[in-house]
């Protein structure tokens, strides 16, 4: 059963707040910037290049959308000039290297995007007068994984196997230590900014094309119609639609601006105990929402380290954001088919739009009819 749940997000609270989100061309940015948008937000993005043509940035034609600029995140020049240009009062910091495959080939690159990029990112913040928020996006992949069957809480030990994971664990730590050293709650008459850190689990929707990631592979294959090619099948991860997060950061964001003394510290989003399910049986229900196809179990021994097991625990948001996941795991994959359905003929910004307005329409707030 789907959630009905007060997840309070404020349209007049956003309209003509000036934003800025790192990361706005990847797959969660694009989505956020969307929605940002629709609640009538001044939008800056500032990322590289859309990975694909088919990429949601790109079909949902968000560049006309958002004040748009081309960057790495490790140029701290270049980004402290975007910085002074949008004088953003929010930001959203999601640019990142996301993949822990690639991470094993590329690590220097992975640790310089990932941490070196956190900071310059906070840095920009801590010398642009006109930011109040800043919310840091890492992953469930920052704690260190024992395999266990509890959930990680966000006051658990940070670490991380792989380059991505301990990367993104080493984020967390540059989070904290701007929080201590520049932006602490205690002196904040002094330096008017809150920070926070969002950690999320296995996000999918439509318009993700990355490779080496469970939903794009599995669309991949099943518009060629061929089997869909499984690694690790038993492996238990968090699964949840793309909104479900992007619905947290957007609520801490609201609360931090609002409450600055109490909400700078980090915050798990991810899925109620029914979305912690096998990538095996994720790809079945993805096999039948499609209407066709197979998959096949072809895990490799001897390949690079991935988690079996790891779960998120939403407590806390859930006590002192009022937020809690929306969508069960079916309605998840049934509007992500819909979107990969669509994206070769659709108008993708209005199919992204119902689906926004779908979700909210299961929260405390209506999307107004106005909103385009």
């Amino acid at each position: 059963m789907e959630n009905t749940h007060m997840n309070k997000i404020h349209q007049s609270f956003w309209t003509g707040k000036k934003v800025l989100v790192t990361g706005h061309t990847g797959f969660k940015g694009s989505w956020l910037s969307i929605w940002l948008n629709m609640l009538g937000a001044d939008v800056a993005g500032y990322a590289l290049e859309p990975l694909t043509a088919n990429d949601n940035y790109v079909k949902s034609n968000i560049e006309t959308k958002v004040h748009h600029t081309i960057g790495d995140i490790r140029n701290h020049e270049f980004l402290h000039n975007v910085f002074q240009a949008v004088n953003p009062e929010i930001v959203f910091h999601l640019a990142a290297q996301p993949l822990v495959g690639e991470s094993y080939k590329k690590p220097k690159e992975t640790y310089d995007t990932n941490v070196g990029g956190t900071v310059n990112v906070l840095e920009c913040c801590r010398k642009t007068d006109s930011v109040k928020v800043i919310v840091n996006v890492t992953t469930d992949k920052c704690y260190e994984n024992r395999e266990w069957i509890w959930p990680y809480r966000e006051n658990d030990r940070l670490g991380g196997y792989d380059p991505y994971s301990s990367s993104k664990a080493c984020s967390e730590l540059v989070t904290e230590g701007f929080r201590k050293s520049f932006f602490h709650p205690a002196s904040y008459t002094t330096h008017g900014k809150c920070l926070a850190s969002a950690r999320t689990g296995n996000v999918f929707g439509g318009g993700d094309w990355q490779t080496d990631r469970l939903i794009p592979d599995c669309i991949r294959f099943l518009e060629r119609g061929e089997p869909v090619i499984v690694r690790n099948s038993h492996a238990i991860r968090p699964w949840q639609h793309v909104l479900e997060p992007l619905s947290g950061y957007l609520m801490l964001a609201e609360k931090m601006y609002e409450h600055p003394l109490q909400y700078a510290e980090a915050w798990n989003f991810g899925p109620e105990d029914a979305g912690f399910i096998t990538v095996g049986l994720l790809v079945n229900r993805m096999v039948h929402a499609w209407g066709s196809g197979c998959w096949q179990d072809c895990s490799i021994p001897g390949a690079v380290h991935e988690t079996n097991l790891l779960k998120l625990d939403i407590s806390k948001a859930k006590s002192f954001l009022g937020w809690a996941p929306v969508w069960d795991i079916d309605k998840a994959i049934i509007e992500t088919v819909h979107w990969y359905r669509q994206y070769r003929t659709g108008n993708m910004y209005d199919v992204c739009c119902r689906q926004i307005r779908d979700y909210m329409k299961k929260t405390a707030l209506v999307m107004t009819p106005s909103i385009q």
